[in-house]
């Protein structure tokens, strides 16, 4: 027997699988919210959650620091 933790499990049905209520609780997913799939060791499937962005900045992708920046000018203002 597995040593591994089961949390829950669901069948796959018409090409669709369901998540369990408690996980979609626990990990606050929504409709709209995507999931990434990904196959480690050939075996083992990852599934993480991207949740969907709202409200005013959700088209801001944020700054990643790795470029330089000049805090001195705007390129919205003319000088």
């Amino acid at each position: 027997m597995s040593s591994e933790r089961v949390d829950s499990e669901s069948k796959v049905s018409g090409n669709q699988a369901n998540i369990p209520a408690h996980i979609r609780r626990e990990l606050e997913i929504d409709d709209g919210d995507k999931l990434r799939w990904q196959i480690e060791d050939g075996r083992t499937l990852r599934v993480r959650v991207v949740q969907q962005r709202s409200g005013t900045f959700s088209d801001f992708d944020g700054y990643d620091g790795d470029r330089e920046t000049n805090v001195k000018s705007d390129p919205y203002q003319p000088e």
